[in-house]
C-alpha cells in the first residue's frame, strides 16, 4: 500500500510510501491520503495528524467551530516535483474539491498547520519548469505563509530552498537531524495532543477565520470562538491557574 495509517493514542501518523517516485501522488495516492485524512476527521479520539514521506514531516489539527474540507498535507525534495496531473485537477476542481486529489508537492505543504523538515529537505514551486500552473492553493496559502515578496520568488522562479532558507523566511517550522523528522513530529503532535483540546480547535481556527479580515474584524472572529472555549472547559483551567498550578512555567516543556 502507498498510503497507510500507524496511530498511538490521540496521534495519526498517514505515512505516504511511494519510494520510486520519490512520493509523487498519482490519482489513486491522492484518493487513498484523502481517505485517511476524512477517518481522521471522523474520529472523535484523534487530535493531531502527522504526514510523514518519509523525510519530511507535516502536521495538521483537527478542526473545530466551522468544519473544514480535509485537504492534505506533503513535499518535494531535491529538484525532483510531484508529478502534476491537470486533467485530474481540474476534474476535482469542478466537482467542488474531494480533499488530497487536489493537494501536490508544496502546495500541499503548506496546507498544514506546520512543517517539520530535515537539514537536507528542499522545497520549490518545481511545476514551474514544466509549464504546469499552481491550481490547489499555492497562489493563495504561500503568499499568506511567508509574504507576497518572498512567494513571488519562489512561484516566478521555480528554484530551490534549502532547509535553512525554509526555516528563515517562514516555509519550515522546525529543522532537526537528516532520520528524525518522523520521530521529532511525532513527539511535537503528542504534546499539542495532550493540551485542552476545544482551547487549542478553537484558537486555530480563529487564526484561519482571521486571515485577510482587517484587525476589528479580526478581533471579533477572536471574540467569538473565545466565548465557545470559555463555554467549555477553559474556565476550569483558568481557575486552575489561579489556584497555583503552573506557576513560573511549571510543567510547559
Amino acid at each position: 500500500m502507498t498510503v497507510r495509517v500507524e496511530r498511538r493514542d490521540a496521534v495519526w501518523t498517514v505515512v505516504l510510501d511511494r519510494p520510486e517516485t520519490r512520493n509523487a501522488v498519482d490519482r489513486d495516492t491522492a484518493e487513498a491520503l484523502a481517505g485517511a485524512f476524512r477517518a481522521f476527521d471522523a474520529d472523535p479520539g484523534a487530535a493531531v495528524a502527522v504526514l510523514w514521506g518519509p523525510g519530511d514531516v507535516l502536521l495538521r489539527g483537527r478542526p473545530q467551530g466551522r468544519r473544514r474540507r480535509a485537504r492534505q498535507p506533503g513535499r518535494s525534495r531535491r529538484g525532483r516535483a510531484a508529478r502534476a496531473d491537470p486533467d485530474a485537477a481540474v476534474q476535482a476542481r469542478d466537482r467542488g474539491g474531494v480533499g488530497a486529489r487536489r493537494r501536490r508537492g508544496l502546495e500541499l505543504a503548506i496546507w498544514c498547520d506546520l512543517r517539520v523538515v530535515e537539514e537536507d529537505a528542499i522545497f520549490g514551486v518545481y511545476c514551474r519548469r514544466w509549464g504546469v500552473p499552481l491550481v490547489d492553493g499555492g497562489t493563495v496559502r504561500l503568499p499568506r505563509l511567508i509574504g507576497t515578496g518572498r512567494a513571488l520568488d519562489l512561484i516566478l522562479t521555480g528554484r530551490g530552498v534549502d532547509a535553512a532558507e525554509a526555516h528563515r523566511i517562514g516555509l519550515a517550522d522546525r529543522v532537526v537531524p537528516v532520520g528524525t523528522a518522523r520521530a521529532a513530529a511525532e513527539q511535537l503532535a503528542a504534546a499539542m495532543a495532550a493540551l485542552p483540546q476545544e482551547c487549542l480547535r478553537n484558537d486555530r481556527m480563529s487564526v484561519y477565520e482571521a486571515l485577510g479580515r482587517d484587525v476589528e474584524d479580526g478581533m471579533r472572529v477572536e471574540l467569538a470562538f473565545g466565548l465557545r472555549s470559555l463555554a467549555g472547559g477553559a474556565r476550569e483551567g483558568a481557575a486552575r491557574f489561579a489556584g497555583g498550578e503552573g506557576r513560573h512555567g511549571a510543567g510547559l516543556g
